[in-house]
């Protein structure tokens, strides 16, 4: 990577550090910012100027709750080849970063596809966003997501043990269990219930502990939600039955909630669509009818626990459950209307984000010493967050990403 100095001048800067844009010049040196001044005279160190005057800068976006590969259901995956699903996978990641969705985690993928694309685009072969795995999406036989063929269906304590271990062999970050239906299934799918047994669920999150790997936890009822945090859940994913006492429980404990509220409320149909962009997604993005009148029943009650959530002080991150490249974009106008400030819903889709990433001492922030993930946007976000869509720049560890390219080499 060139030791060539690069600065990002005269825009204002917008983080999780400040709810008010503020001025400073951003000097990038292989991938990282290395200094924020505000002395012009300053600009003399650098070997290449961006002039952003007028425009908005900030960290790049995260969507902590991505399955990369397709999306939620996805009606094809079981006649499609492998490598068909792998190389859209790709793609997927790589149409994201050129909207500037920096980084992902990827919460259930088939045959370890997710670390196989995080290892390529690791060893700077090709620009793509960081990516943070999990692997298969663990379940029960008769669980919940069987339709992706991205779940693993397993029962009793030693079969737990055994698909665990084989999810930490192969490298992934994080592993993800389900604990409980959701929005999409069977009708035997129901929300509502736990499908594994307290003593499959403790072996589970015991080896998970025992080996050092945090749980991303699938609980959209509240027995299950209970449960999660109960055992020490690193993130709760979903969360549609949030009540008064689970908010209590999650506000007092260590775990992360990735509320993934556009899966219930963009998955409505039309009619539910605030604005075009929404129209144009929900329009590309049908869903079966059973599915569809799901999401209208889970939107309400899942909107006020997100809502209790947000004044009990616990800790949110941004996670769509949508295809993609767009859902990041789609959930974090979603918390803004959904009860955040602009400000809390940019927080959360990028420095908490980090957190739940456990790189926040990496990315998150525009602060000296961290990469160079940047965005730079024509209007101000935090007067409306629909402004991330008005994109005029995406830098990767400090690569200025070529937005209407192909894949690019270096």
């Amino acid at each position: 990577m060139s030791n060539e100095i690069h600065v990002l001048t005269n825009g204002q800067i917008i983080d999780a550090l400040d709810p008010e844009p503020r001025s400073g010049n951003i000097f990038v040196q292989s991938g990282r910012i290395i200094d924020i001044s505000f002395q012009e005279s300053d600009l003399q160190r650098a070997d290449y100027i961006f002039d952003l005057k007028g425009k908005y800068v900030t960290p790049g976006l995260w969507d902590v709750h991505t399955h990369i590969g397709k999306g939620i259901p996805d009606h094809e995956a079981k006649e499609e080849m492998l490598s068909q699903r792998t190389i859209r996978a790709g793609i997927n990641c790589r149409e994201a970063l050129k909207l500037g969705i920096t980084s992902l985690r990827v919460v259930g993928e088939k045959e370890f596809i997710d670390v196989a694309w995080r290892n390529f685009f690791n060893s700077g072969a090709i620009l793509g966003p960081d990516l943070y795995t999990c692997g298969w999406f663990i379940t029960t036989t008769a669980g919940h997501f069987l339709k992706s063929s991205c779940a693993l269906e397993v029962d009793g304590v030693t079969e737990y043990r055994r698909v665990i271990r084989e999810q930490m062999k192969h490298g992934v970050d994080f592993i993800k269990l389900n604990l409980t239906g959701g929005v999409m299934g069977p009708s035997w799918d129901k929300m509502p219930n736990t499908f594994p047994m307290d003593d499959e669920m403790k072996a589970a999150f015991d080896l998970c502990s025992q080996r050092g790997f945090k749980v991303v936890a699938h609980a959209g009822g509240k027995d299950g939600i209970i449960k999660a945090v109960n055992y020490g859940a690193h993130t709760l994913e979903h969360g549609y039955m949030l009540d008064d006492e689970c908010v209590e429980l999650l506000a007092a404990s260590n775990t992360f909630f990735v509320p993934t509220l556009s899966l219930t409320h963009m998955n409505r149909g039309t009619t539910y669509a605030d604005n075009d962009f929404e129209h144009k997604w929900t329009e590309a993005n049908p869903i079966d009818e059973e599915y569809r009148l799901r999401a209208i029943d889970a939107a309400g009650g899942h909107a006020e626990g997100f809502r209790k959530a947000i004044e009990a002080g616990v800790k949110i991150a941004c996670g769509s459950d949508l295809d993609l490249p767009f859902g990041a974009l789609l959930e974090v106008a979603m918390m803004v209307k959904c009860g955040m400030t602009a400000h809390q819903a940019i927080t959360a889709a990028t420095l908490t984000s980090a957190e739940v990433c456990l790189v926040d001492d990496q990315y998150g922030t525009l602060e000296p010493g961290k990469y160079a993930d940047i965005v730079v946007l024509n209007a101000n976000p935090l007067e409306d967050v629909n402004n991330f869509r008005d994109l005029n720049m995406v830098f990767k560890k400090g690569h200025l990403v070529p937005l209407e390219s192909q894949p690019v080499f270096f």
